[in-house]
């Protein structure tokens, strides 16, 4: 709470702080979800400055992604899946139960699992939980580190002129607020090596190719950033070279970017620890089926 302000009760001061009818915020309180210290505050409860105050806010309704999430590896420290896409890795925004960590806490019963690290929503392949709290910040090194290997692979245009493989360097910086990355002159901070695996020629579709991302550095966007970069911009991509509005519940035509390879060292033993994802990529795969639902 404030130091101090006009309110007689917390429910005057919570009307006017939070962005929901006074009616949500009555129903709260009689139905016992705001706390403090010492348990349930009632209707008329004072406003005491600078007091603390907990409560859940309500969830929003979410379209549930029809796809499931494929468990690699799992034993007493870490939890390896090999995520959909359309699933977004950790609550946030309009995300909350459909995301990889809420349904792995309750599949697994591992109330207090956490994500290493994360992928974005539209991205399918390997993230790694950690089961205990106290080891996070030891697998979250390793990314930090960059002792952690990863490779992905993506299916977007093909350019016979650009000439592969070729390290991307660059300066990507994200803004809070803008959903895309920008790049930007200066010091580049973001490198990743971009190798041609496989091209598909034809006409309908138009010739593509499939791809070897490899990150030397983590930034936002990154790799859907430099292969538009590139004139390469990736298949499904909603927000490269330019957004689109794509509704929550279309599922049809996934951006074709997956995570594919994940290693790094055990932090214990040392020993190496590879995982590879099982998962496809529909345009390549399919494309035919991939191109209806665009």
């Amino acid at each position: 709470m404030p130091d101090d302000g006009p309110w007689a009760t917390l429910r005057d001061h919570l009307v006017d702080r939070l962005p929901v009818p006074s009616a949500r915020v009555d129903a709260m309180l009689a139905e016992g979800r705001i706390v403090d210290h010492d348990g349930p505050l009632g209707p008329d409860a004072p406003f005491v400055p600078r007091s603390v105050i907990w409560f859940h806010r309500d969830l929003p309704d979410e379209a549930p992604v029809p796809f499931d999430l494929d468990v690699v590896h799992r034993d007493e420290e870490i939890v390896v899946v090999d995520k959909p896409h359309f699933l977004a890795t950790i609550p946030r925004g309009r995300h909350v139960r459909e995301t990889a960590l809420v349904r792995l806490r309750h599949q697994l019963g591992l109330p207090m699992l956490s994500p290493a690290h994360r992928l974005d929503r539209v991205t399918a392949g390997l993230v790694l939980f950690v089961v205990e709290p106290a080891r996070r910040g030891t697998y979250q090194n390793l990314f930090r580190d960059r002792r952690v290997a990863k490779a992905y692979e993506a299916i977007a245009p093909y350019d016979p002129a650009l000439a592969l493989p070729r390290v991307v360097r660059s300066r990507i910086v994200k803004e809070r607020g803008v959903v895309t990355a920008q790049e930007v002159p200066g010091e580049p901070n973001a490198e990743t090596l971009v190798e041609l695996v496989e091209v598909r020629d034809g006409a309908d579709p138009p010739a593509r190719a499939r791809y070897r991302l490899t990150p030397r550095t983590g930034r936002t966007h990154q790799l859907r950033v430099h292969m538009s970069s590139l004139g390469l911009p990736l298949l499904g991509d909603p927000f490269y070279p330019e957004v689109r509005d794509v509704p929550l519940d279309d599922f049809r035509a996934p951006l074709q970017l997956l995570a594919r390879e994940l290693a790094f060292p055990d932090p214990r033993t040392g020993e190496e620890r590879r995982f590879t994802s099982r998962r496809t990529l529909q345009a390549w795969d399919d494309p035919t089926g991939w191109e209806a639902g665009v």
